[in-house]
């Protein structure tokens, strides 16, 4: 059976001071969930979110970006080896705000997704159409095409340390969010492709776009979801718990 997870994504928010308060918070409320907790931090706030986790093994950090270089003159970049030196656990792969705002392409994911592998790092990769590509009724081609872009290279056993987040770009910080109905036939899509692919049936596919309490148990007890990445939810630890315990 596959593991739930739920995963933060702070994307710009939250200084140093803010993510130490946030971990103080969020510990006793998520300590006894059966589901699996990341958060995906900004890189000033990596180490004292690591630092708080250490020794706590029901929450996992993750970054929210990185270049597949291991070194080299990329101004403002940080390679694999710099999140794993600091003992980052997951990185954020492909998100559609880093696909719109910084040009990122299905190549440069599947290089960020192999370097990420290559250094054990744990990649959590991101697709979705837009709404111009839904309403053409091409949604779930879009997500299909990215999957075998974005994976392709990779080994059966590379997918046992892959997350896919299935991110809808119209859904993301707009308020909008797609029916329970709707994600669960792109993800079930997207299952069925790495199953094509690598036979493999055991990826999380977790849903992201405006997930927050009061949708996050329909959408995860759908058959294919097995979780969220949640976006400006994943700020505030009472809201944020109720979704990680979506299943109390």
């Amino acid at each position: 059976m596959r593991r739930k997870v739920i995963a933060g994504n702070w994307k710009m928010n939250m200084l140093p001071s803010d993510t130490i308060k946030f971990m103080e918070e969020i510990d006793p409320l998520v300590k006894d969930s059966k589901n699996e907790v990341i958060l995906c931090v900004p890189f000033t706030d990596l180490f004292y979110a690591i630092n708080y986790t250490r020794d706590i093994p029901y929450l996992h950090i993750g970054a929210q970006n990185m270049h597949y270089e291991e070194s080299g003159a990329f101004t403002g970049e940080i390679s694999p080896e710099m999140l794993t030196s600091v003992e980052c656990e997951y990185v954020i792969i492909g998100h559609s705000e880093r696909r719109q705002y910084f040009n990122e392409t299905d190549e440069s994911v599947n290089l960020k997704v192999k370097a990420a592998l290559k250094h054990g790092l744990k990649p959590i990769v991101c697709v979705g159409e837009t709404l111009e590509q839904r309403e053409a009724g091409n949604a779930i081609q879009v997500v299909n095409t990215q999957i075998t872009k974005d994976l392709d290279g990779l080994t059966l056993d590379d997918l046992s340390n892959i997350i896919i987040a299935y991110e809808p770009i119209w859904a993301i910080g707009t308020g909008k969010t797609a029916t329970k109905e709707d994600a669960e036939e792109v993800i079930k899509a997207i299952r069925d492709m790495v199953r094509e692919l690598f036979s493999n049936d055991d990826v999380p596919i977790l849903y992201g776009g405006s997930v927050k309490p009061e949708n996050a148990k329909e959408l995860f007890t759908m058959p294919n979801i097995d979780g969220g990445l949640v976006g400006g939810a994943s700020l505030k630890p009472d809201v944020f718990e109720k979704i990680v315990n979506f299943d109390k």
